[in-house]
């Protein structure tokens, strides 16, 4: 009998789990007239397969300030009902990123950049909107402040508004603190994501259910 359900439509893979027997493990999206609801799955029969999604589900959760939703799946949502599938796609990356039982903690709105030598600090102004600000004041540190801002805006799909220092504003205006913490860590190299990204997709494609039976 065929395993295979309709979960939407495929929107990021990870082709093997470092983590869990290299296991395939997709994210869909679903009701794409109600705004953006994820599924997180695996056809995999592994045991323990289901209790390793549903990890990876509760580090979403943290790690991209989401909502867990019921059903027989493993589902989520920005709390705001956000529509933002880039954002989305990089949570689900850094989740699977994660061993199963280990800690998962939101990650700060501040962080140490190499190339300029300064702490980043990036403050909530309310409605959604974020400002990047360099503790340094070399040329070098106020040249990375707009590449992060816009590190971020790529990142995130929020939008790059016209101010200085730098700001960022996610169309639903609501603020995400977990979200840009997560994403301040890669938007400090986004060409390195990018490859990063690219690399994984590369390494194959979602196995049919009869291909990841124990």
């Amino acid at each position: 009998m065929s395993l295979t359900v309709d979960l939407g439509r495929r929107i990021e893979l990870v082709s093997m789990d470092p983590h869990f027997n290299d296991i395939s493990i997709g994210l869909y999206r679903q009701n794409l007239d109600a705004g953006l609801e994820l599924v997180v799955h695996t056809y995999s029969q592994r045991k323990g397969a289901r209790e390793r999604i549903a990890f990876i589900a509760g580090a979403m959760a943290i790690l991209g300030g989401m909502k867990q939703l019921p059903g027989d799946y493993e589902r989520l949502r920005f709390f705001s009902g956000a529509d933002l599938p880039i954002a989305a796609r990089r949570v689900f990356l850094e989740a699977c990123k994660c061993p199963s039982g280990t800690e998962v903690k939101g990650r700060p709105l501040n962080i140490f950049d190499k190339k300029s030598q300064s702490q980043v600090d990036v403050r909530s102004l309310g409605n959604g909107v974020y400002q990047v600000t360099m503790e340094a004041k070399t040329d070098q540190a106020v040249k990375r402040a707009p590449a992060i801002a816009a590190g971020l805006v790529k990142l995130s799909g929020a939008k790059l508004l016209d101010a200085l220092p730098p700001q960022l504003g996610f169309p639903d205006g609501q603020s995400k603190d977990a979200l840009v913490g997560l994403l301040l860590v890669r938007a400090l190299n986004v060409r390195a994501v990018l490859r990063e990204e690219e690399a994984t997709t590369s390494r194959g494609v979602l196995s049919a259910p009869s291909a990841q039976k124990e």
